[in-house]
């Protein structure tokens, strides 16, 4: 079996990855309070995870965006503005903003789900194969935010006054939360707790 630092009595600092002895409450580098493990990162994830959840339902079923054309308002949930793309033959656009907004986010949270079940109920899962994951999910979690990104530029570019409008629609708040709360509760999980939690066959897996 092999030895984490806890057993050598040795504690990383998470602000800047400076090993200290446990016995210590400050960082010696950086004086950043020091903690073996962070057990209540657990249940914040999985409170951030499961708010992030509920809100992707009124982010997917209300509108987005709403755009006014000569006195005529038009409402867009992700998904029509993405059928609405196709049939305007933007079909490179239409790929992206169904990558970002409905692909990502699902993945985001399905995989999160899985990750804090795994640590949560000692799923026999492989700790490295989790750990892949769980940094991919981190690093696509940051591309969520294009279909914000794309509805920023067509309001900015499509504003002409009274003739032609664009706004935000209630469910870009929705969708924006939605980005945050995954993408905290990627960052305040305690990594190091699926490595005690788990058995120690499933590290070689």
């Amino acid at each position: 079996m092999k030895q984490q630092g806890k057993d050598l009595d040795l504690c990383l600092c998470r602000v800047c990855r400076q090993l200290n002895s446990s016995d210590n409450t400050h960082c010696s580098r950086c004086e950043a309070e020091l903690q073996v493990r962070d057990y209540s990162s657990l249940q914040k994830s999985w409170a951030l995870l499961i708010t992030a959840a509920i809100l992707l339902v009124p982010a997917n079923l209300y509108p987005i965006t709403m755009l006014t054309n000569q006195g005529q308002v038009r409402h867009d949930t992700i998904f029509s503005g993405i059928i609405h793309l196709v049939h305007s033959d933007m079909l490179p656009i239409a790929i992206i903003v169904f990558i970002a907004s409905i692909l990502v986010p699902w993945v985001k949270i399905i995989g999160l789900a899985t990750y804090l079940c795994a640590i949560s109920f000692n799923l026999p899962i492989s700790k490295k194969k989790l750990m892949v994951g769980f940094h991919i999910i981190e690093w696509i979690g940051r591309w969520s935010m294009l279909d914000l990104f794309v509805i920023s530029l067509t309001v900015a570019l499509v504003n002409m006054g009274q003739l032609l409008d664009a706004k935000p629609a209630p469910a870009a708040t929705a969708f924006a939360l939605v980005i945050l709360l995954t993408q905290l509760a990627a960052k305040v999980l305690d990594t190091r707790l699926l490595w005690d939690r788990l058995e120690p066959q499933d590290d070689t897996n």
